[in-house]
């Protein structure tokens, strides 16, 4: 079953559901990674939210950048994210791995940790992006981004991540929603939505069930409505390039560059979200110091 991302509307515009089947997406992240369990249980819900997240950007050119950072052994993670639901990550410490939590499942909180902040930036093409922070709730991921909106954009939002990583390493199920209540939206209209969530349990066990993103909406919203305004894939993608690289070597200044080139080596650079790397000769380098 492909990945999908599905935007819709319940009860006359009171309700604005995302729903995401990420398996494929997740997989390709925690592959790049090479990530250990309980790191690709986390990195995949990242990845997951972030891509939720860029699927309620206005225009095509912004982005949104969620990074989590609560000193435990994942040592901080960071995802971007665009309009179209293509996402990038990357994970701090992909070996972090604990026992099980005393629930059974994969400890995502105690790799994250607590003691930090989740920052949400988003970048709109203005002179400066938009930065909201707010400190790590549980470390669970979902209910700290559910803490963010309610804190930071004043929208009560429920937040529901999924991540299963099979015997084998790779991710057997992933997935994600964000319902959130409009201005003005029904109180009695929340409860109702809580009580259905409760009954559905987890997004992973519904989806193991052979479950995709439609029936995860029909369960939930069966009675109420239910519009469905689009459908996107989430994929994993990352756009580097070598001139975007060049821009970051750039950025060191000259006199950092010209020690680089007076040593006379051939600097390596690769890219934090997909591993590619990219070779600058000593050549190149006196080449971009000429152009300085």
């Amino acid at each position: 079953m492909k990945d999908k991302l599905i935007r819709a509307i319940a009860k006359d515009g009171q309700v604005r559901v995302l729903v995401a089947t990420t398996t494929d997406m997740v997989n390709e992240g925690v592959k790049i990674h090479n990530c250990a369990p309980t790191a690709a249980a986390a990195l995949g819900r990242m990845m997951t939210a972030g891509s939720l997240m860029g699927a309620l950007l206005k225009s095509e050119k912004d982005v949104v950048t969620l990074k989590i950072s609560g000193g435990g052994p994942a040592k901080g993670i960071t995802v971007t994210s665009y309009s179209n639901g293509h996402v990038k990550g990357y994970i701090g410490n992909p070996s972090a791995d604990l026992p099980a939590n005393n629930l059974g499942k994969l400890d995502v909180s105690g790799v994250i940790g607590k003691n930090g902040n989740l920052l949400v930036i988003r970048d709109m093409g203005l002179k400066e992006p938009y930065v909201g922070q707010v400190p790590i709730y549980t470390g669970e991921i979902g209910d700290d981004i559910a803490y963010y909106f309610t804190v930071s954009e004043q929208t009560p939002t429920a937040v529901g991540l999924g991540v299963l990583v099979d015997k084998d390493l790779s991710v057997k199920h992933a997935g994600g929603l964000i319902i959130q209540m409009m201005p003005g939206a029904d109180e009695m209209l929340a409860d109702l939505i809580t009580f259905r969530l409760q009954d559905m349990g987890s997004i992973t066990k519904f989806m193991s069930e052979g479950k995709g993103a439609e029936d995860i909406l029909n369960f939930l919203f069966d009675d109420m409505g239910l519009k469905i305004l689009d459908t996107i894939e989430p994929m994993y993608e990352c756009d580097c390039s070598r001139e975007k690289v060049e821009k970051a070597l750039i950025s060191l200044g000259k006199n950092e560059l010209q020690k680089i080139y007076d040593e006379g080596k051939t600097e390596e650079l690769k890219c934090h979200f997909c591993n590619k790397s990219y070779e600058f000769t000593h050549n190149d380098l006196e080449k971009i110091l000429k152009e300085l």
